[in-house]
């Protein structure tokens, strides 16, 4: 069934110098509040996108549906239908990384209860404590082996300053490592200097993957060379290979300890070391069989530009070739507090009220909703399968 052409939601999304709270509460808006009304779309997001299905829907309330194009920019239950309700009220909406998964049926998997939580990272350069910590997680044969996954420098000072340490998401992982464990759950915390490129890629190397990967850090994303030489005039001489690659695999990853040195400098604090700096790419390496669910909880500026187009595109589907069931991401850069409220909510309704994972993460939402935040203060996470 056509719903529209990409034009008018192209149009829709079209961000015209608006401050991104805004900026979002149009988009997730009924038109007549008089911000979308200035969009060359005279439809809000509603009408373009939902409306054309309502009569083939009749009755049904759950919702399986896969996106495509920008409608990855797009939380679907957060789309209002009238001035107070969304979609979320009326169908339980179940985004899919591929529809195809509805058909191979779910698998009754057995996990352990293990959680493996990051938060707190340190940026800043200190080669000495970042070795320190390599040398207590890592073997030498561990780091001698990494090699088969390409290694991409950056290229220095292209990219405008370096990342700011996020004092919310050490209280995060806390609050959440102190539900976990009374839940019976055998949790481990990296933080600070501890939150190593290397400790990560060691994940599933040593035996089962964590049941619950919590990762709270920036992530980044460079849109398609492509489109930045058709309207920048041509990329310079000097770009990282992995800003380049047409792969958005490579174009999109997370910020680990020490990072910032790579960021600014193109090269990792010793030869002998990762740079921190972790693609999507070399997730997509990584066994994680054994996870029910990976969260993205503090992934801002590239991952969480609203109008990109692949940038949380490129982790979902890092994350899924890895062998994750549950991942949730952002699309925008959601405020700290509301962040660390939504996911202490969410672990709350599915450890300690024994809903599902889409149950509880939809039911978080809800409960924030109703605390009188808008939708640039929780719609920002969606939940994938």
């Amino acid at each position: 069934m056509p719903l529209f052409e990409q034009i008018a939601l192209d149009s829709l999304l079209q961000n015209n110098g608006e401050r991104k709270a805004d900026y979002v509460s149009s988009l997730y808006s009924i038109a007549d509040r008089g911000i979308i009304a200035t969009r060359k779309a005279s439809r809000n997001m509603f009408e373009l996108c939902w409306k054309p299905l309502e009569p083939a829907l009749g009755d049904t309330k759950t919702i399986y549906f896969s996106p495509t194009g920008l409608l990855h920019r797009i939380n679907l239950s957060a789309v209002p239908f009238s001035p107070d309700s969304m979609l979320a009220d009326r169908y339980q909406l179940l985004e899919l990384g591929n529809p195809r998964e509805i058909l191979s049926g779910a698998a009754n998997q057995s996990y352990s209860n293990t959680a493996l939580l990051f938060g707190g990272i340190q940026y800043e350069m200190d080669s000495t404590a970042i070795f320190a910590a390599n040398a207590r997680s890592i073997s030498a044969s561990d780091l001698a082996t990494r090699g088969e996954t390409p290694s991409f420098e950056v290229a220095a000072g292209s990219r405008g300053g370096t990342w700011g340490y996020l004092s919310g998401t050490e209280k995060e992982v806390q609050s959440v490592a102190g539900i976990l464990g009374a839940d019976g759950f055998e949790v481990q915390i990296r933080k600070g200097f501890e939150a190593t490129e290397e400790a990560f890629k060691t994940i599933g190397s040593r035996g089962p993957s964590p049941r619950i990967l919590h990762i709270a850090t920036h992530g980044f994303f460079f849109s398609d060379p492509r489109d930045t030489t058709k309207h920048k005039g041509g990329l310079n001489e000097n770009e990282a290979g992995f800003k380049t690659s047409q792969n958005p695999l490579i174009r999109s990853g997370l910020l680990m300890a020490g990072s910032n040195y790579a960021w600014a400098t193109g090269k990792p604090l010793k030869k002998s070391m990762e740079n921190g700096i972790l693609t999507a790419y070399e997730i997509c390496h990584l066994d994680l069989s054994n996870t029910e669910l990976v969260v993205l909880s503090a992934c801002e500026t590239g991952l969480g530009d609203i109008q990109g187009n692949e940038g949380v595109y490129g982790l979902q589907r890092a994350f899924k070739i890895a062998g994750a069931k549950y991942l949730i991401m952002s699309l925008w850069q959601v405020p700290d507090k509301q962040t660390s409220l939504l996911m202490t909510t969410f672990y709350r309704k599915w450890l300690e009220e024994k809903m599902t994972i889409p149950d509880a993460f939809h039911a978080a939402q809800k409960d924030l909703r109703e605390m009188g935040f808008d939708p640039y203060q929780w719609a920002g996470f969606v939940l994938v399968e």
